[in-house]
């Protein structure tokens, strides 16, 4: 009988490694149990999942020695022909984690097409609670929440972000739908540019940043108060930090 993939949830952002149980407010204790078990593993890099099961292990002692753990990497450079071997593990009995970088799997990550593959294979896909930046996000900016749509990342270039964003703004417009969108943290700046001189002067932008870390910050505002903040000086804080762009227009 084939084993059962579990999607594991991961932290946004660094934890507290000083601490007893560093993931207490974080990863729910029935996930931790669960993780702690498993011996495989299908990760976007191996090191940094190393670094979470040590995390676990703080608070609940993994069943198999770290060095006894099978970690598999999964990510943008990972070929479609390699996706079967993967499951291989699975489909021979032994039950697996698939964790993301950061949050839940399969959303804004490579592993959606394993868990694809997974169902067309028969086999078990158990998605377990944790933090998702994204609902997180919609859940604090005050927008709907009734009709929303993730865009991913948007174009780099300026002419066809631009372009894309007047469509997203309108789309938001006619359809009364939240979009939301993620950038490359280091352009997080540019992107809020774009933002104040593409969109209307009543357009709400909802910026959420570092989501369940001490500097988390959530913020809506209409553009033209984003606007008189910037000029004023009082700009985001969230130069490199892992944000959340959202806008919803009357």
């Amino acid at each position: 009988m084939a084993g059962i993939l579990y999607l594991i949830p991961n932290t946004l952002g660094p934890a507290d490694d000083t601490s007893s149980d560093p993931l207490a407010h974080i990863i729910p204790q029935e996930v931790q149990t669960l993780t702690a078990s498993l011996d495989y593993f299908i990760a976007e890099n191996a090191k940094t999942t190393r670094a979470f099961l040590k995390l676990i292990g703080k608070k609940t002692p993994l069943e198999h020695a770290l060095q006894e753990i099978r970690i598999a990497e999964l990510n943008v450079n990972t070929t479609p022909q390699a996706l079967p071997a993967l499951l291989d593990p699975i489909l021979a009995g032994s039950n697996a984690g698939l964790i993301s970088e950061a949050g839940v799997p399969a959303v804004a990550d490579p592993g959606a097409n394993l868990v694809r593959l997974a169902h067309a294979r028969g086999i078990t896909v158990k998605p377990l609670v944790g933090p998702s930046s994204l609902l997180l996000a919609v859940m604090a900016s005050g927008l709907s929440g009734q009709n929303f749509a993730f865009n991913g990342y948007l174009p780099v270039e300026p002419a066809a972000r631009t372009k894309r964003i007047q469509q997203l703004e309108t789309r938001a417009r006619v359809e009364k739908q939240t979009q939301f969108f993620i950038e490359t943290p280091y352009r997080n700046a540019a992107m809020m540019a774009t933002l104040l001189q593409v969109c209307q002067e009543q357009t709400l932008i909802s910026i959420a940043t570092d989501l369940t870390l001490p500097s988390e910050t959530i913020k809506t505002q209409t553009v033209a108060q984003w606007k008189k903040d910037v000029a004023a000086g009082k700009n985001p804080d969230f130069h490199k930090k892992p944000t959340v762009f959202l806008l919803l227009a009357d």
